[in-house]
């Protein structure tokens, strides 16, 4: 039995036995209960029903590359490489840094229903409970080597912002380098790995996590406020994750063909529009003491422009500080 088939069972109006499911799997009643309880540790709230067996109360939504594949508008189709949807990875970008690593071509794309090592910036674990969010990751390849990449999270960023207002947040924001904000609360996030030569071919993978259905029990292990798609649109009923990863994957690979073209310059103006930091007090993180800055807005090359309390201006790389706003006073 396959996951989609598991969790239409489940989902059954009045649940199914265990028994049931051991005759259908051709394994133990043990076996079953081993299988709910992995369901359950991944996010999702099987109940057991007395006298009945197991029920969810509605199925998820499962990830279906060719759905994803036929939404997308023709600029971004004919963009796509491989697109894969795995159950469980450790995650999309490390898997895809594989993939790239034996050849994988521009454009490739990996999906996850769930990740076990979901990675934020700066070693922080990205939550990733089964068929409740979208954790996608592009690979792109570049001949103008890692020198030419400064930028790239903004830009990647930008796009996703656009995907996030395509599904209904039209006041999606952006926290310099990475964050996706609805509010003050991070709704998403990017990030980018790069590997090859400084002046040379080298490659990137951009990893986006969106929130669509954050089970609470994953919420808490969240460091920061955090929002989801179906809060945010509430009470409408939030976008289905395949039409999610469609929208991020129609905005991410026509942005990343810019990118490489272009380079930061055509998305600056995009980001000034979406900076949530813009004018604010800032604590700045940089391994010694933090300090206090103004936030004033994106340099040429991707680097945030803070200016400290003596009225000296700064350049803030973004692998090596961290920056968060500061409450009013």
């Amino acid at each position: 039995m396959r996951l989609d088939e598991l969790l239409s069972a489940l989902a059954r109006p009045g649940g199914v036995s265990g028994s049931e499911l051991a005759a259908r799997l051709g394994i133990t009643r043990a076996a079953i209960w081993k299988r709910i309880q992995t369901l359950r540790e991944a996010g999702l709230p099987v109940a057991a029903v007395p006298g009945r067996g197991y029920r969810l109360a509605v199925a998820p939504e499962l990830l279906d590359g060719e759905a994803i594949r036929s939404a997308l508008p023709a600029p971004a189709r004919v963009l796509l490489g491989t697109l894969a949807v795995d159950p469980e990875v450790d995650s999309t970008s490390s898997a895809l840094l594989r993939d790239a690593a034996s050849g994988a071509p521009s454009g490739s794309v990996r999906l996850a229903e769930r990740q076990t090592a979901g990675r934020g910036r700066r070693g922080r674990r990205w939550q990733s409970p089964l068929a409740a969010n979208v954790y996608l990751s592009v690979l792109w390849r570049f001949d103008a080597g890692l020198s030419a990449l400064a930028g790239l999270s903004v830009a990647a960023g930008v796009a996703a912002a656009a995907a996030l207002q395509a599904c209904g947040v039209m006041d999606a924001r952006l926290k310099w380098p990475n964050d996706l904000l609805h509010g003050e609360r991070k709704i998403g996030g990017v990030l980018v790995d790069a590997a090859g030569e400084w002046q040379g071919p080298c490659h990137a993978v951009v990893g986006v996590g969106i929130n669509v259905r954050m089970p609470a029990s994953a919420g808490v292990g969240i460091d920061q406020p955090w929002t989801d798609l179906a809060q945010a649109l509430a009470p409408a009923a939030p976008p289905a994750r395949n039409a999610v990863a469609a929208a991020l994957l129609g905005a991410l690979l026509p942005a990343l063909a810019r990118f490489e073209a272009e380079g930061l310059a055509p998305f600056r103006a995009g980001f000034d529009a979406l900076d949530a930091l813009a004018g604010g007090t800032v604590d700045v993180q940089d391994g010694g003491a933090p300090w206090v800055a103004v936030a004033a807005g994106l340099g040429e090359d991707g680097r945030l422009r803070v200016v400290d309390a003596a009225g000296r201006e700064h350049r803030l790389a973004a692998a090596e500080v961290s920056v968060r706003s500061r409450p009013p006073a």
